[in-house]
């Protein structure tokens, strides 16, 4: 099955009782059984709910997996792959990724024993060099959070299978329409479905994805004992933004594109970070492992002033300045301010997240639209 087909299709059945296309909304707590132990599969929705779970087939699904996993948000997906590792465990992740996984990292699992390193990861001797007895985790975020760095996930398996660790990559910005990291290797799949899964701004929810039947029945043994599930309304919210996931991605990508080319020409630009760009550092490895380059973008000023980065966000009347991506409608953040207030100035700056770095979300809104409002921003 192509994946516009699974999108729309799998997880999906008619509703046995009624005939209704769409998946029910069981917006139950518990369930009626006929004897102790003896039900139609369902006990208490915390372990299983019937709208959460046609959402979870419908995941795993898309990204080519066996066993999908919904959780509150995605931050609670993360926490679970972290409750896997037990105390004086090591993690080796990017030094470029959402400020929100560095402060679940540093803040919260550092508290009870476990490391964490971060390295530029497109240098596999980078990585390597950080790989000891101790190191149990691999974590990859490609494209980066917000730089759009580029990081091989099939030398990353590679390099994670030969030292017996296990490798989970968040795919929150390409989705599973763009990049299929199980199939290039990884063990986990994760994704803030909060973003292009759902893809309308009205939903909070998070996800694992994984092929392994054993990792699966210890993600699940968490998922249930933690409790940090979604709802069924909001399983069914994602689960109707992924029928579109397809066509969306594509305007995203489309929309993308024409907005990175045009502020690479914009005199008061210094640097536009978007894979899809020749001159992109790893635009070849985006090019092996990504279907397209999707709608997320930054780009910095020749006057790296946060005033100056102010001033542009400011005077956006299209792109609205929020929090979170991937909706259809486009919209802008500060990062250094806002996503990744938490990581320190100094490694920020290492990284690249500079004073005046503008993320875009690039929405599906026309084009021409979009290009007149960045015109009159950049030059107000």
């Amino acid at each position: 099955m192509k994946f516009s087909t699974k999108a729309i299709h799998a997880g999906c059945e008619a509703d046995s009782a009624t005939g209704a296309i769409m998946t029910p909304i069981y917006q139950t707590s518990t369930y009626i059984q006929e004897s102790p132990g003896v039900h139609k599969g369902f006990e208490y929705s915390r372990t299983q709910n019937p709208t959460r779970m046609a959402l979870e087939q419908n995941l795993a699904a898309i990204e080519n997996g066996t066993h999908g996993f919904c959780f509150g948000s995605g931050m609670a997906a993360i926490d679970c792959v972290i409750k896997l590792l037990s105390p004086g465990d090591e993690v080796i992740s990017t030094n470029d990724l959402y400020g929100g996984s560095y402060r679940i990292f540093t803040k919260i699992f550092a508290q009870y024993g476990i490391k964490f390193h971060f390295v530029g990861m497109e240098s596999l001797e980078a990585v390597s060099a950080k790989i000891n007895a101790n190191t149990k985790l691999i974590w990859v975020e490609t494209p980066t959070n917000p730089t759009l760095k580029i990081i091989d996930i099939k030398a990353m398996s590679a390099l994670a299978k030969a030292n017996s660790l296990m490798l989970a990559v968040d795919n929150t910005f390409a989705t599973s329409y763009l990049q299929n990291p199980l199939d290039l290797g990884a063990d986990i799949v994760m994704h803030s479905a909060t973003k292009y899964l759902g893809g309308h701004s009205d939903v909070v929810l998070g996800a694992l994805v994984v092929k392994d039947a054993d990792l699966a029945e210890r993600i699940a043994f968490i998922q249930n004992s933690s409790g940090g599930v979604c709802g069924p309304f909001d399983s069914w919210l994602v689960l109707r933004g992924i029928k579109t996931l397809a066509v969306r991605m594509k305007a995203h990508s489309e929309n993308g594109s024409r907005i990175a080319r045009f502020l690479k020409e914009h005199p008061l630009v210094n640097n536009v970070y978007w894979p899809g760009l020749s001159d992109h550092p790893n635009h070849d490895i985006a090019c092996s492992q990504m279907n397209d380059f999707g709608g997320m973008l930054s780009f910095d000023l020749k006057e790296d002033s946060q005033d100056k980065a102010f001033s542009i966000l400011s005077a956006f009347k299209l792109f609205s300045l929020a929090e979170s991506l991937g909706g259809v409608e486009s919209l802008c953040g500060h990062p250094a301010s806002m996503t990744h207030a938490a990581i320190p100035r100094e490694e920020r700056i290492q990284s690249g997240v500079t004073d005046s770095l503008i993320r875009l979300s690039v929405g599906i809104e026309d084009v021409e639209d979009l290009l007149a409002d960045l015109e009159q921003a950049l030059n107000a």
